[in-house]
């Protein structure tokens, strides 16, 4: 297929047009379209849902379709289920919650495709998906040859992993083998936002449905619908500081929202540095920040890539000059 909108396949609702377009569902059609496409240059798209078109794509696009959900081995304590990297990730959640198999009822309502979560190591409301990955199935872009990636090879950061760094545009995940729990599921509910809307239900022993249910009610609260208002959910990743850094600007900013990581480093919300510089007040050229929650930026309608991007250098540039915290994108720039 020949010159295609993007607009479709990216969150942002931003136009922009691929040169070539291809939908694969399998393995076999992913390693039949690298023998015949050698260029170097290949765009890997999931769900769209954290991607920012700056420009048309003049090389190819490769759409990663891969479906199926099956149970490879489970026991009386765990399960192991396999996906495809082209199924939608909230579906699976909604999937897992319904067969009762606990372990990312926390990720619910997170946008995007499966074969996209380890690459971004998606986390929310205090998990991440490295904590039940079983290990990553795909396709190495250069020989074609196909390599399972076990957990611990998976180099898993904060929103990074080997895919990320290591073998960014090098690696195809097609599909993601989770182990998750059957019974004697393990409740995280410390997250404070996760824990007051608990407590405000009078909810003290909750069900990883009654999990699920809490965290997608906070997400549609605090985050705007991307179908309606174009988005990609956070545009940056929260910043992590030195004590020493984070006493410094408490002294300017006594109300700076701060969580020990460690012991000495501190994760400090993105969202509050752009607020405290005042963006929830500016609009430029269609674009602006949420409302609710300062870390999404929205396309306002018909907003260009290249607006959206050069907004996200401005908040970037005032808030390195405010607060001497270089924000790094969370969201994939083309």
């Amino acid at each position: 297929m020949k010159k295609i909108s993007l607009r479709p396949y990216n969150s942002f609702g931003v136009d922009a047009y691929a040169k070539d377009f291809v939908s694969v569902e399998s393995e076999k059609e992913i390693v039949e379209f690298l023998e015949k496409n050698k260029s170097k240059s290949l765009l890997i798209l999931g769900g769209g849902t954290n991607i920012l078109f700056k420009k048309d794509v003049d090389y190819p696009v490769l759409k990663i379709d891969i479906k199926g959900i099956e149970i490879i081995n489970e026991d009386d304590n765990e399960v192991l289920i396999s996906v495809g990297a082209g199924e939608n990730w909230n579906e699976l959640v909604w999937w897992c919650i319904e067969n009762d198999f606990g372990g990312i009822e926390n990720l619910v309502s997170i946008p995007g495709n499966v074969g996209s979560a380890p690459i971004q190591n998606i986390g929310a409301y205090g998990k991440e998906i490295s904590e039940v990955i079983e290990n990553c199935r795909g396709v190495f872009r250069d020989n074609c040859s196909l390599k399972i990636f076990k957990n611990e090879e998976c180099n898993f950061s904060y929103r990074s992993s080997i895919f990320k760094e290591d073998l960014k545009n090098k690696f195809i995940i097609t599909n993601v083998t989770l182990r998750l729990t059957k019974k004697n599921h393990k409740i995280n509910s410390e997250y404070y936002s996760l824990k007051n809307d608990l407590e405000e239900n009078g909810i003290k022993n909750p069900t990883i449905k009654r999990i699920a249910q809490s965290v997608s009610n906070i997400r549609k609260e605090k985050l705007p619908d991307y179908e309606k208002i174009g988005n990609a959910g956070s545009f940056f990743k929260n910043p992590i500081i030195d004590k020493f850094k984070l006493k410094k600007i408490k002294s300017l900013y006594p109300d700076i929202i701060s969580y020990n990581i460690g012991k000495s480093n501190y994760k400090i919300p993105a969202g509050w540095l752009i607020e405290k510089c005042g963006f929830k007040d500016i609009k430029q050229k269609k674009v602006s920040v949420y409302e609710k929650q300062a870390l999404v930026i929205i396309n306002l309608g018909d907003a260009k890539g290249i607006d959206i991007y050069a907004f996200s250098q401005k908040i970037k540039e005032t808030v390195r000059e405010k607060f001497d915290i270089l924000l790094e994108e969370e969201v994939n720039i083309i």
